[in-house]
């Protein structure tokens, strides 16, 4: 055996082929497994008097310390988990304008070019929503709820309590942006009685693909008729499928289900967190 060549033929580079490790396999991701332990944490250990739809979504902004009001800076060179709590911070998903409209186009390629046949992915789907919703009050309850109707036929779409789990804050020092995952349950209620107590128009671009929506809207928040109402714009990734998420979260680690069962939860996270790095890989610069 040649000792300069660990037992492998030397390439044409100069570098023998290479094992993954020492044991033949690849050592876990720690950032996406992070990730899958969070977001399935919070669905096994909900109160049980919470059911609905788990909504899980990622938004792309800015972690500010909330003294300074400046971006938050740590000793750190890549992007990193934060400890929930740990920083007396807050988290800005409203981006600029300029933006918005770098997003729009960014999306709007990408929906091209994947429709092409040579598009090693598949393609993205679109739908232009342009929705209003309406928050009311409930006593006792510090969660309003919120009814979503179509702007063009007033036609009720949902009407639901949103009950927030947590939030997951990643800081990414290299990036443009950060981002935030929270986890909620959408919860299904009649439709409230009494007059709101402020009012949303969503101008939403939604793009789907496979198991995610990508939504880019733009909002415009009034709270009373004499202020001058709020114009936000924002970019979420969400999981579009809450059974799925549901029913794989529950055969995580189950002994008793297939070894591809058992992995499909993980699996989507990390299609997930991959979409969600993608995102805030692209930002334009100007977020603070």
């Amino acid at each position: 055996m040649d000792p300069g060549t660990n037992g492998h033929s030397s390439s044409s580079s100069g570098l023998p082929p290479l094992s993954i490790s020492i044991l033949g396999v690849e050592p876990l991701d720690e950032f996406i497994k992070e990730i899958a332990d969070f977001i399935h944490h919070m669905i096994v250990t909900r109160p049980e008097h919470i059911q609905g739809n788990i909504e899980v979504e990622a938004k792309v902004g800015i972690l500010r310390d909330r003294a300074g009001g400046h971006r938050l800076s740590l000793p750190v060179l890549v992007e990193t988990i934060l400890a929930p709590d740990a920083l007396d911070i807050r988290f800005e998903a409203n981006m600029s304008v300029n933006q918005h409209k770098h997003y729009n186009l960014l999306l709007n390629n990408l929906k091209a070019t994947s429709a092409q046949p040579t598009h090693p992915a598949s393609p993205l789907a679109y739908n232009h929503l342009y929705l209003v919703d309406s928050f009311y009050a409930t006593e006792g309850d510090r969660e309003k709820i919120r009814v979503t109707r179509d702007e063009k036929t007033g036609t009720v779409m949902e009407c639901m309590r949103k009950v927030r789990l947590g939030d997951l804050n990643i800081y990414s020092p290299k990036r443009n942006a950060d981002w935030r995952i929270s986890v909620n349950v959408e919860i299904p209620v009649q439709h409230p009685l009494g007059s709101t107590t402020h009012t949303r128009r969503k101008d939403r671009m939604s793009y789907s693909h496979e198991e995610f929506n990508i939504d880019l809207t733009q909002v415009t928040s009034t709270t009373s008729r004499d202020a001058p109402p709020q114009i936000l714009h924002e970019l979420e990734l969400e999981i579009a499928r809450s059974e799925l998420l549901q029913a794989t979260a529950l055969k995580r680690g189950d002994p008793n289900a297939s070894e591809l069962d058992r992995s499909a939860f993980d699996e989507l996270i990390r299609a997930f967190v991959n979409n969600a790095r993608i995102l805030v890989r692209n930002a334009s610069e100007g977020w603070q």
